[in-house]
Order: structure tokens, then C-alpha cells, then sequence
């Protein structure tokens, strides 16, 4: 974790709701209008809230942070959940950003030749090289 990160905390609560499907467990997030998720174990409930805390940070601000646990009934699980955002943007950020590299001239002219998309070869390179 860089030193700046932005991290934030919200209250989820998680529902058991056996109706066949494979995911069952229904999660909500208050703070968050909108934030409806679902999972097919608790593990796996708390994994997609965060998930979908992280993506509702690329498209727009996030309110602060909460700590304090809604009521709830009996059969309701609450909990909170950390999301590193900062790290969540850089791991998931599709944006394209120009680079500019250096090649020997001959493979710049048979790639050009042979009508190569640089940025796509450099981009599977990598994605190799860093395994992701």
C-alpha cells in the first residue's frame, strides 16, 4: 500500500435467501444507493461487495467512509468491508496512456510492412512478461 492510498470502509449486510440459486447469499450497501450484490457463500458475498465498491469508484466519488453497523434482523449478517480504492483503480483501470519506446528501425519498418499494431503487441508482451 502506497502512502496516499485512498481506503474506505462501509457497512454491507448479507442475507441467506435459499431459492435455488447458486447465489444465494444477497448483500446490500447503504451508503452506496444502489449497491446490491450477491455471492454464493458469506466469504464469497463479502468478496463481491467489496468488487463492487471498487468498481463504482471508477465511475464516480464515493461517499466516506461509515463505520457504524445498521440494525438488522436476526437472520442478517453485517459486517464491515475495507476497499482499497487506489489499489483497486490501478489494478482495474482500462484507460489507455501513450508510451513512447524505442525500436531498431528495420523491425519498425517490417511491422509497418506487415501492418502490426505496436500498441497491441506491447500490451500482450506485457501482460505476459507481468503475468496478469
Amino acid at each position: 500500500m502506497y502512502k496516499k492510498d485512498k481506503v474506505v470502509v462501509y457497512p454491507i449486510i448479507i442475507k441467506y435467501e435459499p431459492d435455488g440459486s447458486e447465489y444465494p447469499y444477497l448483500v446490500t450497501i447503504p451508503d452506496l444507493d444502489e449497491g446490491r450484490t450477491q455471492g454464493k457463500s458469506v466469504a464469497d458475498a463479502i468478496a463481491m461487495a467489496e468488487d463492487f465498491i471498487g468498481t463504482t469508484s471508477l465511475d464516480e466519488e464515493l461517499p466516506p467512509s461509515n463505520y457504524l453497523l445498521p440494525k438488522v434482523d436476526g437472520d442478517e449478517i453485517v459486517t464491515l468491508v475495507r476497499v482499497n480504492v487506489s489499489e483497486y483503480r490501478r489494478k482495474n483501470d482500462n484507460r489507455v496512456v501513450r508510451k513512447s519506446v524505442t525500436i531498431p528501425n528495420y523491425l519498425n519498418e517490417i511491422g509497418m510492412e506487415q501492418k502490426i499494431n505496436f500498441s497491441e503487441v506491447l500490451t500482450n508482451a506485457l501482460k505476459n512478461k507481468l503475468k496478469v
